[in-house]
């Protein structure tokens, strides 16, 4: 999923998408919260967070470690226990001449119902959530969220 960001540069974008407080404002609408690993603060690599939150009416926990960093181009975060059979989040910040550009890429396994489930339920989901969480990144930077 692509996301461009006027005026904001890569490494401004990098550095937010790696704040636990950022993620968590972002997520507001689904009650989440880092209950263990990194619980606030910026996330760096070979470090993990615990994530609980209410998707679909249900709660879920997640631990999520982030397995590759290359400052400020791109970080992968990957589940390590977790709702699916595997999740691997990539993230790359491009500049570009009005800022730059975000682009996330999921890769992942879902566990109940497999692939039925995912084209037409998760897949869907997931983009809305990246879309706000974007949204919400740039609106930080942009001084209309904290």
């Amino acid at each position: 999923m692509r996301h461009p960001a006027q005026g904001h540069s890569a490494e401004q974008l990098f550095d937010l998408s790696l704040s636990i407080d950022a993620h968590l404002g972002s997520m507001s609408d689904s009650s989440e919260e880092a209950v263990g690993g990194v619980t606030s603060g910026q996330i760096g690599l070979g470090e993990q967070v615990t994530w609980r939150a209410r998707h679909f009416g249900i709660w879920f926990t997640m631990t999520s470690r982030i397995v590759d960093l290359d400052r400020p181009h791109r970080f992968v975060d990957q589940q390590v226990k977790g709702p699916f059979r595997s999740f691997v989040h990539e993230h790359t910040f491009t500049p570009c001449p009005a800022g730059s550009v975000m682009v996330d890429t999921i890769t992942l396994a879902a566990p109940v119902f497999g692939r039925a489930a995912e084209a037409p339920l998760l897949v869907p989901y997931l983009r809305r959530l990246i879309r706000m969480r974007n949204e919400y990144l740039i609106a930080v930077l942009d001084g209309r969220a904290s």
